[in-house]
């Protein structure tokens, strides 16, 4: 049914390593993945630099659902703890769905309490947004616009110049 955007990220442990693993689970349906940016942390100053990805997947029988199961096997295979009390807070691995089309390519609007699409802050962060502009360079956020016109805005355009590409951190799949 399905081509789905997700955004990784983590800064506990070994980083670059969860990343891999993330990337390694969703081979089967991996399509491109984008460079390692090394971000300063979003929503909770108080914890170590992130690095961030973005990947481009494509199953004709995924479900949104099924796209937010695969994200969270993914977490919990990285050691991912969740802790209420700092929501923005550091973690192995987190993996987003960003969006969501289906096969005619039309974007998939979800609002459930599990799932919402596209990801109601997406627009608002740089490190989901640039890297997803290395796999997309005319990509677009459904019901946002242009990924390079949202990046140009600020206060977007201030946190894309915080990023830092990591170009000595292949992110590919691992056998």
């Amino acid at each position: 049914m399905s081509r789905a955007v997700l955004s990784l990220g983590g800064n506990l442990g070994d980083r670059l390593r969860q990343l891999r693993q993330a990337v390694n689970s969703l081979r089967d349906v991996l399509v491109l993945v984008s460079g390692v940016y090394e971000t300063p942390p979003w929503g909770d100053a108080d914890q170590p630099a992130y690095l961030n990805a973005t990947l481009l997947a494509h199953d004709p029988t995924a479900t949104p659902e099924s796209w937010l199961d695969r994200a969270r096997a993914a977490e919990d295979a990285a050691g991912r703890r969740r802790d209420p009390e700092r929501r923005f807070g550091p973690r192995t691995l987190d993996v987003d769905v960003i969006s969501v089309w289906d096969e005619s390519g039309e974007p998939v609007v979800r609002h459930g309490p599990e799932l919402v699409l596209p990801h109601p802050r997406a627009h608002l962060r740089a490190f989901v947004l640039r890297p997803w502009l290395d796999i997309e360079p005319y990509g677009r956020l459904p019901g946002h616009g242009w990924l390079t016109d949202l990046l140009n805005r600020e206060p977007l355009a201030a946190d894309a110049r915080e990023l830092r590409p990591r170009p000595d951190m292949p992110i590919e799949s691992v056998q």
